[in-house]
C-alpha cells in the first residue's frame, strides 16, 4: 500500500507536524510506511491558470509539483494535514491543492479519472486551528472535500483539534495524539 502525507505548516515542530508524526507512527506500526511532503521546503509555484493543462492533463510549470503529481497518481492513502490560518488551510496546502487544476483538467475535462489501484483511494485531513470556532474547520474541509475529490479520493474522514496554538500545545491535549495514532492504523486497513 502506498501512503502519502501532506505537511502543510510553515512551523517546524509545530502541532500539525507532531500530529502528523503520530499519524504516520500508527501507520509504521501497523506495517506500513509513509512519503511525507514537507510543503513549505518544497518549490511550488502557484497555479497561473494559464489552461496549459487543459489539452492533456499534465501541469506546464515546471518545479517540484512533478514528483506529488507522479506519488498522488500512485498512492493508496493520501493525507492532508494543515494549520487553519483565517478560517482556511495553509498558503503552502492551498498552493498545492491548486496546482491539482492539472489532475481537474483530466478527470472533467478528459473523462480520465485516476484509476482506484489495488487497495481503493481513501484520505486524511488533519487540521488545528488556534481559534475555538467551527468555521475554520468547516471552510478548510470544502476546500479538502474538492481536492480529495479532484484526485480522485471519494471518501476522507476529518480529525480536527481547535484551541490549539501555541507551538508544541497540542502535545498538552488530553486525546490528539492518541486518536491521531488511531486515525492512523484505521486509515490502512484495507
Amino acid at each position: 500500500m502506498k501512503i502519502i502525507a501532506f505537511l502543510g505548516s510553515p512551523r517546524k515542530d509545530g502541532n500539525t507536524e507532531l500530529l502528523l508524526q503520530e499519524t504516520i507512527k500508527g501507520i509504521n506500526d501497523s506495517g506500513f510506511n509513509a512519503h511525507t511532503f514537507n510543503l513549505n521546503s518544497m518549490k511550488i509555484s502557484p497555479c497561473q491558470n494559464c489552461g496549459g493543462c487543459e489539452e492533456e492533463g499534465r501541469c506546464i510549470v515546471q518545479d517540484d509539483m512533478a514528483q506529488i503529481y507522479d506519488a498522488i497518481r500512485n498512492a493508496d492513502r493520501i493525507i492532508l494535514a494543515s494549520p487553519i490560518f483565517f478560517f482556511g488551510l495553509s498558503a503552502q496546502t492551498k498552493a498545492m491543492i491548486d496546482r491539482c487544476q492539472a489532475f481537474w483538467c483530466e478527470k472533467y475535462l478528459l473523462k480520465k479519472p485516476t484509476p482506484d489501484g489495488r487497495y481503493g483511494r481513501k484520505g486524511l485531513l488533519l487540521l488545528i486551528g488556534g481559534m475555538k470556532k467551527e468555521i475554520g474547520v468547516q471552510c478548510s474541509e470544502t476546500t479538502a472535500k474538492a481536492f480529495f475529490r479532484t484526485i480522485s479520493v471519494p471518501e476522507h474522514k476529518t480529525l480536527s483539534f481547535l484551541g490549539i496554538d501555541a507551538k508544541g500545545a497540542i502535545l498538552k491535549h488530553p486525546t490528539a495524539l492518541k486518536k491521531a495514532y488511531e486515525a492512523g492504523k484505521k486509515l490502512v486497513r484495507s
